[in-house]
């Protein structure tokens, strides 16, 4: 029998730390390989990690709610086979879509090292692939020499890597807690709240937040979908058209007008990166708070497979079960309430992203049309923007555009063309 140290691994681009959400394994406890002994909280979603060995375990590190580093020991596990066997495994677990470090670390000094080899996530792979790039070639800027997309990007664009993302400043002075008064009940910020509230108070600490709003006249739209429902039923088809889709074309094309606010904001540079993708983010409200799923390649999708994608992403955001790649690079976000939207209201910035559209509730009023009061399906959206690179007369501008195609949504269907 040997005992070696089990460490979280590699969890994503960018990712050097998650919370401890649940233990899945108790102390004494016999786990077996790829089983699930721990879920933890990165800054982009909720993992559950699989133990790489099979064993006893001796040790847990970490209680409910503390934050674990990746390649930070997890557990110590007495696995059957001798210590290097064991050290091979931990140093697997270290990078489980890559090959293990060159150098042994911590737990598994008996190892002898395997031939180095290039570290990198598979998404780091696939781009390199695309773009023709030798991975042995590129400086790997990571842990342990391990190759990042900014890497490959830096290569891909001429440039060098560029510096890690700058966190804002944490306070200088010193918090007092608040006192406590008879029947009060103290509930740990932990989880998703807790990482929704680290990413608000980024993003309102970097972004100089402006907004801008308007009315719309629905009443075309709605009456589309009703008419496009009816013949999905009539084919029987098991899609529904929500609104969302339609907003989601709408809004392309308003960015496709405007591909400034298509962009993500570089803080280390200080550089605006317009993108060559149209990655459209929805805000999706869960039991454990909202959460950003990403639509990849929005542009290259039809209604009604937008509807479809909507739904499939939905459910998985509510079922915890997004994958990484489904919650990290958009380039613009929706956030939509439906009919609990109120009249308006001022969302906060996906950041890096520059802009995120508001849709509010839907609901008859009495307009002036032609000079007579009628009654009409009205809707208030709102923008909220980035000051540092997005101009009030910019914001404004997209908004007409995407109010232009909703108010007259059969030109869509030509936008799609």
């Amino acid at each position: 029998m040997a005992t070696f140290e089990f460490k979280l691994p590699d969890l994503g681009e960018g990712v050097v730390e998650g919370e401890i959400v649940k233990w899945l394994v108790n102390e004494g406890d016999t786990v077996t390989e790829d089983q699930s002994v721990v879920e933890v909280m990165t800054d982009k979603a909720t993992v559950t990690v699989p133990s790489s060995v099979k064993g006893k375990v001796l040790k847990r590190f970490g209680n409910e709610g503390d934050i674990a580093k990746v390649h930070g020991a997890l557990l110590l596990i007495e696995g059957e086979g001798s210590a290097s066997e064991g050290a091979g495994h931990a140093a697997a677990a270290e990078a489980p879509a890559a090959a293990a470090p060159s150098s042994p670390g911590p737990g598994a000094s008996s190892a002898s090292a395997p031939s180095a080899k290039v570290l990198a996530t598979p998404l780091t792979r696939r781009i390199a692939s695309e773009h023709g790039i030798d991975l042995a070639g590129v400086a790997g800027s990571g842990a342990q020499g391990r190759v990042t997309k900014a890497d490959v990007l830096a290569v891909v664009e001429g440039g060098a890597a560029r510096k890690a993302e700058v966190a804002p400043a944490a306070p200088s002075e010193r918090l007092a807690p608040l006192r406590d008064v008879a029947g009060d009940q103290r509930i740990p910020l932990r989880g998703l709240r807790k990482k929704i509230a680290e990413k608000m108070v980024r993003s309102k600490t970097l972004i100089p937040h402006f907004a801008f709003v308007e009315e719309m006249d629905c009443t075309g739209l709605v009456e589309l979908r009703a008419r496009l429902n009816k013949q999905l039923k009539a084919r029987g088809e098991d899609v529904k058209l929500s609104y969302l889709p339609f907003i989601i074309k709408a809004v392309i094309a308003g960015l496709r007008r405007f591909p400034e606010l298509n962009a993500n904001f570089d803080e280390a540079a200080q550089e605006l990166v317009v993108r060559g993708e149209y990655n459209i983010g929805m805000a999706v409200a869960t039991d454990d708070g909202l959460t950003v799923a990403v639509i990849k390649h929005a542009d290259r999708l039809s209604i009604r497979q937008l509807a479809a994608e909507v739904v499939r992403l939905s459910t998985a955001a509510r079922e915890r079960k997004l994958k990484m790649e489904e919650l990290t690079g958009g380039t613009f976000t929706i956030s939509s309430l439906g009919q609990t939207g109120g009249i308006f209201a001022t969302p906060i910035i996906n950041h890096p992203e520059v802009g995120i559209l508001g849709i509010h509730r839907m609901k008859k009023r009495a307009v002036v049309v032609n000079d007579e009061i009628v009654a009409r399906e009205m809707m208030n959206i709102s923008i909220s923007a980035d000051h540092r690179v997005v101009d009030g007369q910019v914001a404004a501008d997209f908004v007409y555009e995407i109010i232009r195609y909703l108010e007259n949504p059969d030109t869509l269907f030509l936008e799609m063309a």
